[in-house]
């Protein structure tokens, strides 16, 4: 089901996909499964979309409704060269959204450097944000680890599929992970501006405070999920979130950086374990 009016709300449990026009552009939405279910929202990580969540999803859909974004730049959503993409900025969207969709709690997980923007809604939004869930997202910029492949340049653009295999490939525990295509696809949707700006931003979010230090001060329940085999971020720094009170960290051996691709039901689990015990209903 399609729908194009960000006004309105659809009460069976089919997946629904809508554009919700915000001030510094349209916002595309997904959702999937009972409306009337404790609201679960996933934020994709840097150079992806909701697409990269499509394996979890029907993992999560029997107890919860299940929300993703596409954050501005990304996806489906829009990608003008003029509004910042600062992570603050990123996350106020993201809560105007869920306003609009009449989310009034929910649980927030983010892959990557959509861990990030989560803490930054849970900052903005605390009323909003019943807990959050981090998977394999660096606590600090000190964690991560540099890329072998060389950066895309602007005279690339847009790259073709091995150009962006090579540059998505530390995102996987194995060399020769199969990459799927409609993800290739996402990354060439996007404009090197919105590549370099997000990316960026993301970097400027971490060297300012560290998401521990962040998370400290929220007070929020906090899962960490973490594959032992990430060659982007340091897998033993996942031990930083410690110093965050009652922080639970799952560690996923054998899995790289996207374990949400590359084992959803091991990701599921451990997500569903979390949320059947902070979930609230609105």
């Amino acid at each position: 089901m399609t729908v194009s009016d960000g006004n309105r709300h659809v009460e069976d449990e089919t997946t629904a996909s809508s554009t919700l026009s915000l001030d510094d552009g349209d916002i595309h939405v997904c959702q999937d499964g009972p409306r009337h279910a404790p609201a679960l929202l996933l934020i994709h990580g840097s150079a992806s979309s909701t697409r990269s969540w499509d394996s979890l999803v029907p993992l999560l859909t029997g107890s919860h409704r299940v929300i993703r974004i596409d954050l501005l730049g990304h996806g489906r959503s829009a990608k003008p060269a003029g509004p910042s993409y600062a992570l603050p900025d990123q996350g106020r969207r993201v809560g105007v959204a869920l306003d609009r969709l009449g989310v009034e709690r929910a649980i927030v997980a983010g892959h990557s450097s959509g861990g990030a923007v989560a803490t930054a809604v849970a900052e903005q939004r605390p009323d909003l944000v019943t807990a959050l869930a981090l998977i394999n997202t660096g606590p600090g910029m000190d964690a991560f680890i540099a890329p072998e492949s060389a950066a895309i340049a602007p005279s690339q653009w847009p790259p073709d599929d091995e150009r962006i295999r090579r540059f998505a490939s530390s995102g996987f525990s194995r060399e020769g992970y199969e990459i799927p295509q409609e993800l290739l696809d996402e990354v060439r949707l996007m404009t090197y501006h919105t590549l370099t700006a997000t990316m960026g931003a993301t970097r400027d979010y971490l060297e300012r405070q560290a998401l521990p230090d962040r998370l400290k001060a929220l007070g929020k329940p906090l899962l960490v999920i973490f594959g032992e085999d990430d060659r982007r971020w340091r897998s033993s720094s996942a031990a930083d979130y410690r110093t965050v009170p009652g922080a639970k960290i799952e560690m996923l051996p054998g899995l790289g950086h996207s374990p949400i691709l590359e084992d959803p039901p091991r990701t599921a689990a451990c997500l569903l374990a979390f949320t059947a015990i902070h979930a609230a209903r609105d």
